[in-house]
C-alpha cells in the first residue's frame, strides 16, 4: 500500500508518481529538444491539408491554360476519362448503399469502367511511360528539380501506374469471385474488399490526373527543350 500525505508526497521517502510526471515533464528530451519552427504551416489530423488546392500546385511562371500540344494531347484524354470515372465512381456508392446488393445496371457500370479501364487508360499510362516521362525526368535532373537518389515526381507518377494495375486487378477478381461464392457471408466480405479496392482505385485516379494536369505537365513545360515536346508529338 502506497503512503502518501495530503500535499501528494509519499511520506516512505520515495518519490509519489506525480513528482516522476512532474519531472519527466520537465526533463524529457524529447519535449526539450522540440523547437517549433514558427514559420511552418502546421495541420490537425482533423482539418489536414486539401489534394487538391490550385495554389499549391501552381508552378511559376507557368500558363496552365497555354500548354504544349504534346502535353495538350495527354491532358484531353484525361478529360475523357473523367465522365466514365465519375460514373463508376457513383455506381460504387449505389453499391454500397445497397448492401452490396448488384442489379444489372450497377453491373453494367461495372463492366464499361473495367473494359475501359483495359482499353484507355492502360494505353494512355504506357504512352505517357514510353515518350513523355524518360525525357521529363531528365529535363527535372538537370533544373535541379528532384530529391535523393535523383527522385523526381515522374517516378511518383509511374508508382500511381503500378498501383492502379494492383488495384484494378484486385477488384475486378475479388467482384467475379464473389459472384461464384454461395455463403452469404462470405460474399459479403469478398464484395466488401472489392468496394474498398476500387474506391482506392477512383481516388488514386482522380488525384493523379489532378496532380499530372496541374504540376507534371506544368513542370515538363517549363523544363523541357521544346524540340523534345515536338518529337513527342510526333509520336503521338
Amino acid at each position: 500500500m502506497k503512503i502518501i500525505d495530503k500535499s501528494g508526497k509519499r511520506v516512505d521517502g520515495k518519490a509519489s508518481s506525480s513528482d516522476i510526471k512532474k519531472k519527466l515533464k520537465e526533463e524529457d528530451p524529447i519535449i526539450r529538444n522540440a523547437v517549433k519552427d514558427e514559420n511552418i504551416e502546421e495541420f490537425s489530423p482533423m482539418d489536414p491539408p486539401d489534394a487538391y488546392d490550385k495554389e499549391k500546385t501552381t508552378v511559376k511562371g507557368v500558363d496552365v491554360d497555354n500548354l504544349d500540344k504534346a502535353l495538350d494531347h495527354f491532358i484531353q484524354e484525361h478529360n475523357e476519362m473523367a465522365p466514365i470515372i465519375d460514373k463508376f465512381d457513383e455506381a460504387l456508392n449505389r453499391f454500397k448503399e445497397m448492401e452490396y446488393q448488384l442489379d444489372q445496371e450497377t453491373n453494367d457500370i461495372f463492366n464499361e469502367f473495367f473494359v475501359y479501364f483495359d482499353s484507355h487508360i492502360m494505353p494512355h499510362n504506357r504512352k505517357e511511360e514510353r515518350h513523355l516521362f524518360p525525357a521529363l525526368h531528365n529535363s527535372l535532373i538537370a533544373a535541379g528539380e528532384h530529391g535523393e537518389d535523383n527522385l523526381t515526381s515522374v517516378d511518383l507518377m509511374e508508382d500511381d501506374h503500378v498501383k492502379f494495375i494492383q488495384l484494378a486487378t484486385l477488384s475486378f477478381n475479388f467482384l467475379g469471385l464473389a459472384a461464384r461464392l454461395p455463403d452469404n457471408h462470405s460474399r459479403f466480405l469478398v464484395l466488401d474488399i472489392a468496394y474498398h479496392n476500387s474506391r482506392e482505385l477512383i481516388e488514386l485516379l482522380k488525384l493523379h490526373v489532378f496532380r499530372e494536369d496541374n504540376t507534371l505537365f506544368p513542370l515538363a513545360q517549363k523544363y523541357m527543350d521544346p524540340k523534345d515536346l515536338a518529337a513527342i508529338l510526333e509520336k503521338l
